[in-house]
């Protein structure tokens, strides 16, 4: 029955996990005194986040019932014509991005307890993720773009403190920096796209933006001959390519693996890094009027895809392939956006929100059954000691090389012919990016996982990795570095607990059967109809309509495409790297040094930053603080007023001779000088 969702039922979604974090933030820290003790603080965390997902649930089934809510909560300001005010727009794109936030983030709530028994800041993590999950809920019901700015922000700040939880480690708080510094790049490019939405459309509503969309298209941007709605639009994204880590903008992502593991697959399933992709996808009315910025987008989704890909195969910590990983994902997800076709974008966020935060999760579980050791190379032969993990694990990979049957393939397919079917310019380098990319995923994927599940047990023994690389000795998943990390010799791994073991359960049904039962309706129902513009003049998704004969036959048609014999290729590369001829990977390395040291250095962007604009800043500070501090404030303004009033005294000083005759004296020569100005002078003039 269509009609207007309940407002106060839709502000409960976002409050409910705010409130858990406010009690278990003030009560359960030192800020009150630790008035309530661990099981309380995760109660009403997990509480909170489990309120919000059943909400969210109840959402969704009201909009696939028809209906919808679009109006303001709270007018915060007015000035002029201009409101500022919080507001919801809750639509089919909405509620789904709801239901999978909620529904992740409660499973990383369960894991928590398990994963973070032994840290000393159990309360603080808890309610630092509820306050992610309200920052998030927040960002993706918003219905202006002030609230949308607001939730874009916070989940920055909560993943600064995040990322840097463990503040005590120098690794931890670099990481952090790195990441607040490098979003606050992207970040300046979104106020500049919002700003310049809002100087000519006159609004911060969604609504009355897109309203007067076919206006601002119209609009050269003044002083130059580039289209203003272009300008606004790839600024927009600028903003997307920091939050969800779009080459350049991507070096801050696999350094928040410092990290504890529950918030690395909360960043990178379903909330931090897919606030782009998000974003992106609810401008579509605006982005499908700019050729120029899909072409943009779609280069630089395809550069992530591909190149980030290509670091997952050389890294040697557990956690790092997954977060490298993340980034070709994003950069499939940003292709689709790209080559107009949204939906298929957020269907495959859907899909890896679900994979990927079972992957995070499942190597969480592994570097608990490891002692907190992540080096791959101190694992092997793990699967008959953590099957449940291994299952699971399993699954997850199966889903990210796109397996026929799960989730991941019909997205990632998906997003491959959509890719095929554009003709922007730039189209022919995204298609043999992520085509390439399927082949590299699956490598890094099965060397990962037949690294750590099977093979000869390397664990319990003293290593020695001659081999130069950054992550030789991976910064350990544990707040307490001086504690010894690994198997002593004779000990061997274990099963984690249960609620440890059954968020991964959880998360690997829908990692295997939901991408079966939904593609028909996202991409090819009416479940976007009205929410996601398509111009005419991209036909990426007719395309994709026309080729669709179901997802059986989809899945059937699969086994004999070009992905699936690319992916099966790379799963036996790997098979045979690791479990056929181990020595090979060492000759490979031997053999191609050069190119294994340009992916070591991850294409030596940190050091071209550090370089370019960290010493460019530095240099600059040092200047501006050599001519502008030293020279202009301090040696003109401040000593040279010093020495003005020095001069001037001494000269006066002279004059201070103590005789009354010298003072009449020169009073009588005031009075002439008077006298000569204003009188004598002008009677001249006047003859």
């Amino acid at each position: 029955m269509a009609g207007q969702l309940n407002p106060y039922l839709l502000l409960v979604v976002p409050l409910a996990p705010l409130a858990g974090s406010m009690i278990a933030g003030l009560f359960g820290t030192q800020f009150f005194g630790n008035m309530i003790g661990r099981r309380t603080s995760h109660t009403v965390t997990i509480l909170g986040v489990l309120i919000a997902f059943i909400l969210s649930a109840h959402t969704l089934l009201q909009v696939l019932d028809g209906a919808s809510y679009n109006g303001t909560i709270y007018t915060w300001l007015t000035v002029g014509g201009l409101k500022m005010e919080v507001g919801f727009l809750i639509d089919s794109l909405t509620a789904m991005m709801m239901c999978v936030v909620t529904f992740v983030s409660l499973m990383v709530h369960i894991y928590t307890i398990g994963y973070m028994e032994e840290d000393e800041g159990y309360n603080r993590f808890f309610a630092y993720i509820s306050l992610f999950t309200f920052s998030m809920l927040m960002l993706v019901m918003s219905n202006n773009f002030l609230q949308l700015f607001f939730g874009w922000e916070a989940v920055g700040l909560v993943s600064y403190l995040l990322i840097g939880f463990w503040y005590t480690k120098p690794t931890a708080i670099y990481a952090n920096m790195k990441a607040f510094l490098v979003n606050r790049v992207g970040d300046f490019g979104f106020v500049l796209g919002i700003g310049l939405l809002l100087a000519y459309s006159g609004s911060m509503n969604y609504t009355e933006v897109f309203a007067k969309r076919q206006e601002l298209a119209q609009l050269m941007l003044p002083g130059t001959h580039w289209m203003l709605l272009t300008v606004a639009c790839i600024c927009l994204f600028i903003g997307a390519m920091g939050k969800s880590a779009q080459f350049p903008l991507h070096v801050w992502l696999p350094d928040s693996m410092e990290g504890p593991t529950p918030i690395s697959a909360l960043i990178h399933a379903a909330t931090m890094v897919t606030a782009g992709i998000f974003m992106v996808t609810r401008m579509s009315p605006l982005f499908e009027l700019s050729d120029a910025a899909l072409s943009f987008i779609l280069v630089i989704g395809a550069i992530t895809a591909l190149f980030m890909g290509f670091l997952g195969m050389i890294q040697n910590d557990i956690k790092r392939v997954v977060a490298y990983s993340t980034l070709s994902q994003l950069g499939y997800m940003t292709v689709a956006l790209g080559a107009s076709a949204y939906s298929v974008a957020v269907f495959h966020l859907m899909t890896h929100a679900f994979f990927k935060a079972l992957l995070f999760l499942g190597a969480g579980s592994v570097i608990m059954g490891m002692h907190h050791d992540q080096d791959m190379r101190n694992m092997g032969g793990i699967r008959k000691y953590m099957p449940i993990t291994w299952i699971t694990s399993l699954i997850g990979s199966l889903a990210l090389i796109g397996t026929p049957f799960f989730s991941g393939f019909y997205s990632k397919d998906s997003i491959i012919e959509a890719v095929h079917a554009t003709h922007l310019p730039g189209a022919g380098f995204a298609y043999f990016a992520v085509v390439a990319s399927v082949f590299v995923t699956a490598f890094y994927s099965f060397r990962m996982y037949f690294m750590v599940f099977h093979g000869k047990e390397r664990f319990g023994q003293d290593h020695h990795h001659d081999k130069p690389h950054e992550f030789d000795e991976p910064a350990d998943d544990h707040g307490h570095e001086e504690e010894h990390h690994g198997l002593a010799p004779g000990e061997k791994p274990h099963e984690s607990p249960w609620v440890v073991t059954v968020p991964l359960v959880l998360l690997a049904i829908p990692s295997v059967v939901i991408g079966y039962f939904v593609i028909t309706p996202l991409l090819h129902g009416g479940f976007f109809n009205g929410v996601i513009a398509v111009g005419e003049s991209h036909p990426a998704m007719e395309s994709l309509r026309e080729e669709f004969h179901g997802p059986l036959a989809m899945a059937l048609h699969g086994f004999a495409s070009l992905p699936f014999w690319l992916a099966l290729a790379g799963v036996l590369s790997a098979y045979y790297c690791y479990m056929v001829n181990p020595r090979l990977p060492a000759w490979l390395h031997d053999k191609f040094r050069a190119v294994y040291d340009v992916l070591d250095n991850k294409y030596y962007m940190d050091k071209f930053n550090d370089v370019v604009w960290a010493g460019g800043a530095r240099l600059l500070g040092g200047e501006l603080s050599r001519v502008g501090d030293r020279t202009l404030i301090d040696g003109l303004i401040v000593n040279g007023s010093a020495r003005l009033v020095g001069w001037f005294s001494r000269v006066v000083r002279v004059l201070q001779t103590g005789y009354i005759y010298h003072y009449a004296f020169l009073m009588i020569l005031g009075v002439l000088f008077f006298l000569s100005y204003f009188v004598i002078l002008p009677s001249f003039a006047a003859k």
